[in-house]
């Protein structure tokens, strides 16, 4: 009796010990991360936007879901189509996620060709997170800088502080003030002395001005007197 009671108490004992670790081992969570997911986003596609854009020029990744926190290093490898041997890494980098276990990489571009993104975490559990994507950008697609206004065929940036010059207009040199010019200075100005026909200062204000008076009233008497006598003359003459 006692051999058939000791056997079934084995059983009852694993039994129990099953049920009261069955808790602890469904309790162990999955690491959240391994659910996250990165996208590859065409650089003027909002980061909030969980959506992936196989074909790009310029783009960056964008990060969602993953763990608080969490130290991510990625590679993009040469996959088909470009001058690259496929598997070569092209560009590679880390990042830390956020408390929201979202983060996003800075802008960049690669030539012409199909790529391989390969994402890895800390915690992950299994493989690392991957996309195939394919850049294409136009000949002569240059990305515009934050900020910067495209400058129009032909024309020439205008330097910071500097005012574009108007059609028909001369650049202002430098000290001169705009409008400005040099003009000839009007006869009789104050302070100024003409000059006479003969290239000699000041003969006509000579001749008017500092003659001795005295000279000219003696020359009006002699004058005065001359006809006096011009005219008694011609009177006897007439009476004769």
């Amino acid at each position: 009796m006692r051999r058939t009671l000791i056997p079934a108490c084995a059983v009852v004992a694993a039994l129990s010990a099953t049920v009261l670790l069955a808790p602890t081992a469904a309790a162990t969570p999955k690491p959240k991360g391994d659910n996250g997911t990165v996208k590859i986003h065409d650089s003027k596609t909002g980061e909030e936007l969980r959506k992936n854009e196989p074909k790009v020029c310029e783009f960056y990744l964008d990060a969602f879901g993953f763990d608080a926190g969490q130290k991510v290093a990625w590679h993009i490898e040469a996959w088909a189509n470009n001058d690259q041997d496929k598997g070569t890494t092209v560009k590679d980098g880390t990042i830390v996620l956020d408390a929201d276990g979202h983060e996003r990489t800075e802008d960049m571009t690669l030539p012409n060709g199909q790529y391989k993104l390969f994402w890895n975490f800390e915690g992950e559990n299994g493989r690392a997170k991957h996309k195939v994507f394919k850049t294409d950008c136009e000949p002569g697609e240059e990305p515009t800088k934050p900020g910067e206004e495209p400058t129009k065929p032909g024309e020439e940036p205008t330097k910071p502080g500097e005012e574009p010059t108007k059609p028909g207009e001369e650049p202002t040199k430098p000290g001169e003030e705009p409008g400005s010019s040099a003009s000839p200075s009007a006869p009789g100005a104050p302070g100024e002395q003409s000059t006479g026909g003969n290239g000699a200062e000041g003969d006509l204000a000579e001749t008017g001005s500092s003659a001795p008076v005295g000279i000219i009233a003696a020359a009006a008497v002699a004058l005065a007197g001359v006809g006096g006598f011009l005219v008694t003359r011609r009177r006897k003459a007439a009476q004769g």
